[in-house]
Formats: structure tokens, sequence, C-alpha cells
């Protein structure tokens, strides 16, 4: 079961001779889960087969934890007056916090 994207996600990928970009807007769906070893992220763009496109990325426990900590870390980098995003990450942080204390 998929969710709209509710703003904007830019996924960058490079290989030495290669590199491929692509934008998934609210247009797009996603789906995340939690599975045995780790987080598994989908983010699909419908649409005709020239602009249709979809990533899926798995990451084990240990680096999901290393990011959140690395983006606690970072907080600062969102203004102190941005209200809005503070509070949409810190009920999304508040709501992992509480599913994870349950048993």
């Amino acid at each position: 079961m998929s969710k709209p994207v509710p703003d904007k996600a830019e996924i960058a990928l490079e290989y030495p001779d290669k590199f491929y970009v692509g934008t998934f807007e609210r247009s797009s769906r996603f789906e995340v889960h939690l599975e045995p070893s780790g987080l598994a992220l989908t983010l699909e763009r419908p649409g005709a087969e020239d602009v249709r496109k979809s990533i899926h990325m798995h990451l084990n426990y240990g680096l999901l934890a290393a990011i959140l900590t690395e983006l606690a870390a970072s907080v600062g980098a969102i203004p102190a007056d941005d209200d809005f995003h503070r509070s949409q990450l810190r009920d999304a942080a508040a709501a992992l916090h509480e599913a994870l204390k349950a048993r």
C-alpha cells in the first residue's frame, strides 16, 4: 500500500561512466516499512513509459541508526524560526520513538 509523496525527493545515482538523477514530487507515491534486517523504501513516479520511474532502497538497521544519529547532530542546519519543518520532523521522530517503546 503506497502513499502520496507529501513533499519532494531528489535521487542521484553516480557511477564512473553514468549519472542518473530523478525527482519524485507530489504526483509520486512512496512505500516504507521495516523488515527483519532493516528499512525498505520505494519511491514511484507513475506515468507514461518515458516519465515513469522507481527506486527501491534497503538500509540495514545499523546504517539507519547511524543516519538518524548524524541527522540529529545536524538539526542546527534548519533555521530556528522554521517551525513548520521542525514540527514535521519532531512529530515523526516522536511517533517512531513511541512505536519503538511499544511491545
